[in-house]
């Protein structure tokens, strides 16, 4: 079987989303990675819960960051706690994101700064 890979890439200074027929992979940037303690995740398509687009990401963004790095209303990168479980969040003004919520995973939810998150959001499968 041969994997087909679509690759969301943003500038530099964004995480990468790419998806396969099975997974979705977040690569963070390095600056993500120190500021945000954030590391490379993958998921398979089957754990995908629902998908929106989020026209202000970082109002988007719910709860309590432990750990990572907030500006608020300018950047957000790391993990937020709250209610609604744990979040992966790399966001910043201005820039639509696209939010992925999962079941069974490290992080109930995906909240991604990205150029387009109508392609990565038609890239993911429909909601269960």
């Amino acid at each position: 079987m041969i994997d087909i890979v679509l690759e969301f890439g943003n500038d530099d200074a964004m995480a990468t989303v790419t998806t396969t027929p099975r997974t979705l992979h977040v690569s963070p940037t390095r600056a993500e990675r120190v500021l945000g303690l954030l590391r490379d995740l993958e998921v398979p398509l089957s754990a995908v819960r629902s998908v929106d687009v989020v026209p202000d990401g970082p109002a988007a963004a719910r709860g309590v960051r432990a750990p990572g790095l907030g500006l608020p209303g300018l950047r957000l990168i790391g993990t937020w706690r709250g209610r609604g479980g744990k979040s992966l969040v790399s966001v910043r003004r201005g820039q639509p994101a696209v939010r992925v919520r999962l079941t069974g995973q490290r992080f109930d939810t995906l909240l991604l700064g990205v150029d387009d998150p109508a392609a990565v959001a038609g890239a993911l499968p429909p909601a269960r």
